[in-house]
């Protein structure tokens, strides 16, 4: 193996564009010897240099630790190292119900029409499956009917682990009291060839004011809306360059996302304009894709439960 030396000449600048034709590869049984999540190193990977994008993985950890530890706050580092060890007592204890959801399977996963559009890899192919009835927005239907059932039942087993053992799970995000972040417990490789092999391909072509190429890490989850659950989402925008969010199904009343049109950062309370109004009701399996910078909320779920995928897909900042 070769010997990483800190600050050596052979060190060199990260590519400014990730290489898409590489493979990066998995980094998940080297979790021992990594700083941070494993995500995060294949992802990294892509932007190595040429002199070390083709090393083995071995040779490649302790420079991508390096890169990592520099680049990150010691509050975040002891954040990742708590993370870690959170994420490791959750899959070391909880016994998955489905495990076929740990493991891409696409024709069991997603319906023939969606399969055949991501197979061509055209616009054409895409839009086929699609409709845009707001700039921006699309819609389309996604996820087989046994895809939904058997997350719902895994989510609802994972839950009933949470309390019968009275495990304390961190949320999937500031605003939801309810829901999972998937990846915390164990389907966090499955979620990423998810969204590399059939999110990317869509936004490469019709996402390209947000990088759509470039997405390479996500962050997946499910949230729960109902009278026992949370009821409404209030006006935001997403962490994320763009969004993919599935109804799962159950049944209910209300729960119709508003969108509101696309704002920077500086810009996310301004004034509506009548174009940019849309509101949207769900359809269990049916998704709805998006840039995460799309200013949108939930109105209340007046009756029954509703549970959605997300997928916040994003682009590693090297």
């Amino acid at each position: 193996m070769e010997e990483y030396n800190e600050g050596s000449s052979e060190e060199a600048t990260l590519r400014p564009e990730p290489c898409l034709e590489h493979k990066a590869e998995n980094y998940d049984d080297l979790e021992e010897e990594l700083e941070f999540d494993p995500l995060l190193y294949t992802s990294l990977e892509r932007y190595l240099p040429d002199n070390f994008i083709n090393l083995s993985r071995l040779d490649k950890v302790p420079y991508l630790n390096q890169i990592l530890l520099d680049y990150s706050p010691p509050s975040q580092r002891n954040h990742r190292h708590k993370h870690r060890e959170y994420r490791q007592k959750i899959m070391s204890n909880y016994q998955p119900l489905h495990k076929v959801l740990y493991t891409m399977h696409p024709t069991n996963f997603f319906v023939p029409s969606f399969l055949k559009a991501i197979s061509e890899n055209t616009e054409q192919s895409f839009r086929s499956i699609m409709s845009e009835p707001s700039p921006g927005i699309l819609t389309f239907q996604m996820l087989q009917p046994r895809f939904c059932d058997m997350m719902l039942e895994e989510v609802e087993n994972f839950e009933k682990w949470i309390r019968e053992t009275k495990f304390r799970i961190m949320r999937p995000n500031t605003m939801n009291k309810y829901g999972a972040v998937l990846d915390d417990f164990g389907l966090q490789t499955m979620l990423q060839e998810f969204m590399e092999d059939f999110i990317r391909p869509i936004s490469t072509v019709l996402f390209t004011e947000v990088g759509g190429s470039t997405l390479d890490s996500h962050h997946g989850f499910v949230v729960e809306y109902g009278t026992d659950r949370d009821v409404d989402l209030g006006f935001h925008v997403d962490d994320a360059e763009v969004t993919l969010n599935v109804c799962l199904g159950k049944q209910f009343d209300g729960g119709e996302l508003f969108f509101r049109g696309v704002r920077c950062e500086k810009h996310v309370n301004t004034e509506t304009q009548p174009e940019e109004i849309f509101d949207y009701s769900h359809v269990g399996g049916n998704a709805i894709l998006h840039c995460g910078r799309h200013r949108h909320g939930a109105r209340a779920t007046t009756s029954g439960r509703r549970t959605n995928l997300l997928i916040w897909c994003r682009r590693v900042q090297a």
